[in-house]
């Protein structure tokens, strides 16, 4: 009974992720329809410290479907190790990237399209091998982690560089940095899942019978979060609005699950019962997504498809033999016939004009 019922939740909390994605991906594309619609209307932008996505209901049912998509990943937090629920983030990659090349008319070219399913690959790689993190079955347990001398620096630091960025990187260089606004939805979200983690383990004894209500960490976990997704959103709206969509997303994903995965990693010590062949494996997934992701976005203003490839390829097959000296016959008549012309035209006095030809047959050929 163990047994299967832990197989419904690995199910359960499998298929809350995969629902989170869909949903999450198609948030993206609603937010940047509102922000566009803002934008033709000539409202102050979002990226200029304008709030006038309040008013567009296009943006508050982007919002609506982030929170379904939000929602479904709190409850695959609660079901699921976080080790397989932050990697399926990257079929959200992909519902955005494709959603956007038909909404947003956000040409998505043959390196994005390889880029997402080198994403996805990586993520399923991660997912296979991911660690196993420890079990925490109450809010005791889970008090004690929290105090943890390990997590107490790393969530010091998250903060510091969190403060950093928005007060001096981010009004220097918010603007033109992709990665500014980025990193701060990406440092705070690691603390974010943690009180996800939290409130999941919560709302478990609750159901259970216990009371919560009167446990002081519920309430601190309650806090953080609402804390921690409002700072998120915030920026995430800048980057949404003044960067392209289809490069948000992954690159957004790709700091997010690095620093969860950092943050389970103190946070419940998962790399501590890994294997050597799960430690390159899960290493191995995730340089595979960067490297789906390096594909997005250095590559993003090349027009490439696989009908212009189809076409280089077969100029490419007309060069070749020419190449070889296959037409150097036809070479050798036009320059013959050009210099038959020359013989004529020197006996009519014109050697300037007959050497002026000959360059310029030899140019041509």
């Amino acid at each position: 009974m163990g047994q299967d019922r832990g197989k419904y939740d690995f199910y359960l909390g499998l298929g809350l992720a995969i629902s989170s994605s869909i949903f999450i991906g198609g948030s993206f594309i609603l937010k940047k329809k509102g922000l566009l619609r803002l934008a033709r209307k000539g409202s102050m932008r979002a990226g200029q410290g304008g709030h006038a996505y309040l008013k567009e209901w296009l943006w508050w049912a982007g919002l609506l479907s982030m929170g379904a998509g939000e929602a479904a990943n709190f409850a695959a937090y609660a079901f699921a190790p976080a080790t397989l629920v932050t990697p399926l983030g990257a079929l959200s990659v992909l519902v955005s990237a494709v959603l956007s090349s038909y909404f947003l008319t956000e040409r998505l070219n043959l390196h994005g399209k390889l880029g997402c399913l080198l994403s996805i690959l990586g993520s399923t790689t991660m997912v296979i091998h991911a660690p196993k993190e420890e079990e925490i079955t109450s809010l005791e347990h889970m008090a004690k982690k929290l105090v943890d001398p390990g997590f107490f620096v790393f969530a010091t630091l998250v903060i510091i560089v969190a403060l950093i960025f928005i007060f001096v990187v981010g009004p220097r260089h918010g603007q033109t940095n992709i990665l500014v606004y980025i990193t701060i939805c990406s440092v705070i979200g690691a603390l974010s899942v943690s009180c996800v983690k939290g409130l999941g383990i919560a709302i478990k004894e609750a159901i259970a019978g216990e009371n919560v209500v009167q446990n002081p960490l519920a309430w601190i976990l309650l806090l953080g979060l609402i804390a921690c997704v409002s700072t998120q959103i915030n920026y995430l709206n800048k980057a949404l609005d003044i960067f392209n969509t289809s490069l948000v997303t992954p690159i957004y994903y790709v700091f997010f699950t690095t620093s969860v995965l950092t943050c389970s990693a103190i946070l419940f010590k998962e790399w501590e019962h890994m294997g050597t062949d799960d430690v390159i494996g899960t290493l191995s997934g995730f340089l595979t997504i960067i490297v789906g992701i390096f594909l997005l976005h250095a590559f993003k203003d090349i027009s490439v498809s696989l009908a212009t490839l189809a076409v280089s390829m077969r100029k490419d097959d007309r060069a070749f033999p020419a190449a070889n000296g296959m037409a150097s016959h036809s070479t050798y008549e036009l320059l013959h016939n050009e210099s038959s012309e020359g013989m004529e035209d020197r006996e009519m006095g014109l050697p300037f004009d007959n050497v002026s030809r000959r360059n310029g047959a030899m140019t041509s050929s």
